[in-house]
């Protein structure tokens, strides 16, 4: 395996000696997140420790069908001999959960798979190579022998198949095929994910898209649109989001980054960038105080709609003018 020098030995005893164990993730979680949150805490669950998995946001409901993901909660309290933080590049993307978990626990891992991680906690699990962060959960329980049940196999290729497009994006390795297989013999569903995943969308996102298409617009090479909570109202949404148009928009042609900007409550933007091969998103994000993938990314800045958007457009067309895979 690939790694960034990821601390396994210290992991491993960590997770040994430790009884009580937190697992959180990031906030506004998507597939990855609750995927490896899951994997670790079913696993340990299995090993006889005390598990809290722990998450500041609902489950989205397109992810409501991911076994067990009933079992997580918004709020924790008490003492952790460790917590275990996935998916998160830095602290403040594991929200309160983790920011209480941090103050009531003896040691901290650091398991994540982005670019932009800021190293925080104890012991760190970094492995910038690894396409998704349930790829590094399954590369600790084969460093720990730990035998990987059905359930867990389950949660773990929901994350890799959400992370990945389905396996379709740049850094997909035979390794990851490899591991998918491996999943799937345990168990895991693949198709019925991929179903339930990749090629499900809700009347209510189509609404949403309805109202954002008219937004629109291409300017060499970069491709935008807004979304307002009065769209999300509109739509029927209980929150602000997208509904996935990003990756969307970054499918045309003439496009090589996509931009979705949403407008938040309290004069704040939520920010979604996708990019083709040759586009660093992901540096963009984390210098707007985000963070993310290479070509998958995001960050909330505050300001308007308008005022964001005059700030941050001539930033996302220095990274094209910067990229290595221009459109001819």
């Amino acid at each position: 395996m690939t790694t960034n020098n990821p601390q396994w030995d210290k992991a491993v005893s960590a997770i040994q000696e430790a009884e009580t164990v937190l697992v959180v993730s990031h906030v506004s979680p998507d597939g990855d997140a609750i995927g490896s949150l899951l994997g670790m805490a079913l696993s340990l669950k299995e090993l006889g420790k005390t598990v809290v998995g722990a998450l500041d946001d609902d489950i989205p409901t397109y992810l409501t069908f991911i076994p067990h993901s009933d079992t997580i909660v918004n709020a924790v309290s008490g003492e952790f001999d460790l917590m275990i933080s996935v998916d998160a590049s830095d602290e403040e993307r594991t929200g309160n959960v983790g920011e209480y978990g941090r103050a009531r626990s003896k040691t901290v891992i650091n398991l994540d798979h982005h670019p932009t991680n800021t190293g925080f906690g104890d012991i760190h699990l970094v492995v910038p190579t690894a396409v998704s962060a349930c790829e590094i959960v399954f590369d600790l329980l084969g460093y720990m022998g730990h035998d990987i049940s059905e359930g867990t196999a389950y949660v773990l290729l929901v994350g890799m198949v959400t992370d990945t497009l389905g396996f379709r994006i740049d850094n997909t390795t035979p390794r990851t095929l490899e591991i998918a297989q491996v999943l799937m013999q345990k168990g895991a569903p693949l198709p019925k994910i991929i179903g339930l995943t990749l090629n499900s969308k809700s009347y209510q996102d189509i609404l949403l898209w309805k109202s954002a298409y008219p937004s629109v617009e291409l300017e060499d090479s970069v491709i935008y649109a807004t979304i307002t909570l009065d769209d999300v109202a509109n739509a029927g949404l209980d929150e602000p989001s997208d509904g996935g148009l990003v990756s969307h928009l970054i499918k045309v042609n003439e496009a090589n980054v996509s931009v979705v900007f949403k407008e938040q409550p309290d004069n704040q933007v939520e920010i979604s960038f996708r990019s083709k091969k040759g586009y660093d998103v992901g540096s963009l994000a984390f210098q707007l105080g985000g963070g993310g993938h290479t070509q998958a990314s995001g960050c909330t800045v505050d300001g308007s709609i308008d005022e964001v958007k005059q700030r941050v457009i001539p930033l996302v067309h220095k990274v094209v003018a910067e990229g290595a895979d221009p459109i001819d």
